[in-house]
């Protein structure tokens, strides 16, 4: 049987990449899935693609966002993989607002969640995935704050994890950091970045990443620390074409 069936799940950032390939996959293994995302039309689409999935649409990074999340469906697993597109142009070239928009968007997702979680709190045994990036461990010298953020949002699982574990809450909180994924929109737009930046072609720069993981192995690897029970608690695992990596 499934780890997924008969399980809640919720996932924030769930109409594209990540989010939706594992909305897709809880539907499919006899989980009940609500995604969440803020625009109409790909929760539409998303239905229309896969029947029986619940949407909900509205802007994660409201304080009063969890509330409403919560009130239609409680999850026993949580992902949060909700964001913004980070900018794609080196430090002099940005704007505060643009350097900043993945802490007004993916740090912020994280924090309202994180504290809903806790201060509810959920059921104990719930699992809480944090959908992060490789950036944040080797940084992104072209996507402004994005690095900080995704660094943070592994800051903030671990100290879910040890408040929870304080409290005796019984929840699990995880962090994992994908690297580039370059068959999802967001891998794509970094990767076309990256190469402006580097002046080489497109092609050149995926090559020079060696493996990356795919949409896929993301989706089944934040699967994998939700359900498997012996999954340390408050860690951040890099996940690359060969495989999930604890990190220290």
């Amino acid at each position: 049987m499934s780890g997924l069936t008969g399980k809640n799940v919720v996932v924030i950032g769930g109409s594209r990449g990540v989010g939706r390939e594992i909305v897709e996959t809880v539907a499919r293994e006899g989980g009940r899935v609500l995604a969440v995302a803020r625009q109409d039309e790909p929760l539409r689409q998303l239905v229309r693609d896969c029947p029986g999935v619940e949407t909900l649409s509205l802007d994660a990074t409201y304080e009063d966002a969890p509330s409403k999340v919560f009130d239609v469906l409680q999850p026993d697993i949580l992902v949060i993989c909700g964001g913004a597109f980070p900018p794609a142009a080196p430090l002099h070239e940005l704007s505060w607002r643009e350097f900043a928009i993945n802490w007004e968007a993916d740090v912020k997702i994280a924090f309202h969640f994180c504290k809903a979680v806790l201060s509810l709190p959920l059921r104990a045994g719930a699992s809480i995935v944090l959908v992060s990036s490789g950036a944040a461990i080797g940084g992104s010298p072209i996507s402004g704050g994005y690095a900080g953020a995704k660094r943070t949002q592994m800051f903030i699982a671990s100290y879910a994890q040890k408040e929870s574990d304080r409290l005796g809450l019984g929840l699990r909180f995880v962090a994992l950091a994908p690297r580039i994924m370059p068959d999802t929109a967001l891998g794509k737009y970094a990767a076309a970045g990256y190469s402006r930046y580097l002046g080489i072609p497109v092609e050149d720069f995926i090559g020079s990443m060696g493996t990356p993981p795919s949409c896929a192995d993301a989706a089944a690897a934040a699967i994998e620390l939700a359900t498997q029970p012996d999954v340390a608690r408050g860690k951040a695992f890099l996940l690359s074409g060969t495989g999930l990596e604890a990190l220290p």
